[in-house]
């Protein structure tokens, strides 16, 4: 799905976290409007999600790599002239899955465009702020990757996962 060798960021690996969904302890989603309002909702799902998971470790990690996993989706995959069917899925959904000692954060857009990650050292354009999220989110977790929606549903999600301090 991408060049290999011409991007300095690769996703640790293009399919589903390493992990079974089968065994996930705890799982939460929110539906996302397509407003930018929208990544202070999911700020807000995400600390109460953890609170609820005392999960307190990571807290400022995971929401920063939320914020800019729904910043993109935002951004890159839904265009500013894209009707919406109110009747419709809502098109970005944010989804935490825990386990024992790992938590993951999905983020669904209905793009099935890659994520485009860009070299802060070599990109100089004037929009210096534009594809630096996905440096950010590589920063802060522990792991991120993409891969296509299958079945009935379109687009891609985007995921980042952390790993949780051992219980004991």
């Amino acid at each position: 799905m991408g060049t290999n060798g011409s991007t300095m960021l690769e996703p640790l690996r293009q399919g589903l976290p390493p992990m079974d969904p089968a065994t996930v302890s705890n799982a939460a989603t929110c539906a996302l409007p397509a407003r930018y309002d929208a990544v202070r909702e999911a700020r807000r799902f995400t600390r109460g999600t953890l609170g609820q998971w005392d999960i307190g470790d990571r807290f400022d990690d995971v929401c920063l790599v939320v914020s800019e996993l729904v910043t993109n989706a935002l951004r890159h995959a839904l265009p500013a002239d894209t009707a919406r069917d109110p009747e419709q899925d809502p098109p970005v959904r944010l989804h935490l899955m825990r386990w024992s000692e790992r938590l993951v954060c999905a983020v669904r857009d209905p793009s099935r465009e890659s994520p485009d990650p860009r070299d802060p050292d070599v990109d100089d354009d004037c929009d210096a702020e534009s594809g630096r999220g996905l440096f950010l989110v590589e920063s802060f977790s522990d792991g991120w990757g993409w891969h296509p929606v299958t079945g009935a549903l379109d687009g891609k999600v985007v995921w980042a996962l952390f790993r949780l301090p051992s219980a004991g």
